[in-house]
């Protein structure tokens, strides 16, 4: 079984237009980095901040926790937030992306996406945006003209996944992965189930292709029951808590928001709902380069940046 390594609290930031824009720094709590410690430091926040203009978790970024979290570089994470009805879409205008894949999941809410490969659809509850940036892309994402007309909670996640030197150059391409396309794979002894992503699950595939070993996966786990989550030796395995609060390998409790961190070695994890609960696993294969990135841009020299 892989050690729980550190238990992560998220933290709460005002995100502005302008300071997204400018990708401005976000802070991370102090403290400790070791077990049921806290990591700290400053890093650059993703593009989750320009649907909401409230606030946004940046559970981790590649200038900071990112760097123990290979393949993964960012997180960013909009909690349950209810808009009211407007005329006006709120989104991101056309910006850049090279070197990495940008993974938008969405639990509640509707995103329009048009890119410059001729990528684009709209996702909305239980979908799942999945973008290879590669040699370069541009693109824009916007909250649908019906979220915007109607109003309603938006939830949703980001993650960048970094790609090998090999696949920097990659030709870019676009994924809409819709929720019929994802299969949800019952737990054990009806503990809860799993929407597999990427990766598999109990002989289930995910939708999603991948550069590298990776699986994404959305687990519900009812309250008091337990499951082993089957998860590569030697691979990065960590999860976020969307919802509820699960006991970790009987060490420690997670709430909501709380990023568990394991050690690379074993070969899964168990968790235990001491109330209905709901997280994003993520595992990965980790990628041994170098990781140097400005803004949207992720390669692996300060020289392939300019």
């Amino acid at each position: 079984m892989k050690a729980l390594q550190t238990l992560f609290k998220t933290n709460d930031r005002v995100s502005s237009l302008i300071a997204r824009l400018a990708l401005g720094l976000v802070m991370f709590p102090h403290g400790a980095q070791k077990a049921l410690g806290w990591f700290g430091g400053y890093g650059f926040s993703g593009t989750m901040g320009f649907f909401t203009g409230q606030l946004v978790r940046s559970v981790f970024d590649y200038s900071g926790l990112g760097k123990e979290l290979s393949p993964f570089l960012l997180l960013d994470y909009v909690a349950p937030y209810e808009f009211p009805p407007s005329d006006r879409r709120r989104g991101v205008e056309a910006h850049p992306h090279k070197g990495f894949e940008t993974v938008t999941i969405a639990f509640q809410g509707q995103i329009e996406h048009r890119d410059s490969s001729g990528g684009g659809g709209r996702i909305g509850p239980g979908d799942v945006q999945w973008m290879t940036a590669g040699s370069g892309i541009v693109h824009e994402e916007f909250q649908s003209e019906e979220f915007t007309r109607k109003g309603g909670v938006f939830q949703m996640a980001q993650l960048w996944v970094n790609l090998r030197a090999q696949d920097k150059n990659t030709r870019p391409r676009y994924q809409n992965l819709q929720r019929a396309q994802i299969p949800i794979v019952g737990l054990p002894h009806e503990a809860g189930n799993a929407r597999v992503i990427a990766g598999e699950y109990g002989g289930s595939k995910g939708p999603a292709r991948t550069f590298t070993p990776i699986s994404l996966w959305d687990v519900s786990l009812s309250s008091g029951k337990s499951a082993d989550l089957p998860l590569p030796d030697g691979h990065t395995s960590a999860f976020l808590v969307l919802s509820g609060e699960v006991a970790v390998n009987g060490q420690a409790d997670a709430v909501e928001c709380n990023l568990a961190i394991f050690a690379r070695t074993g070969n899964g994890i168990n968790i235990t709902a001491r109330r209905d609960a709901r997280l994003l696993v993520m595992d990965g294969e980790p990628i041994a380069e170098l990781v140097v990135g400005r803004g949207p841009f992720v390669m692996n020299t300060y020289a392939d940046i300019q």
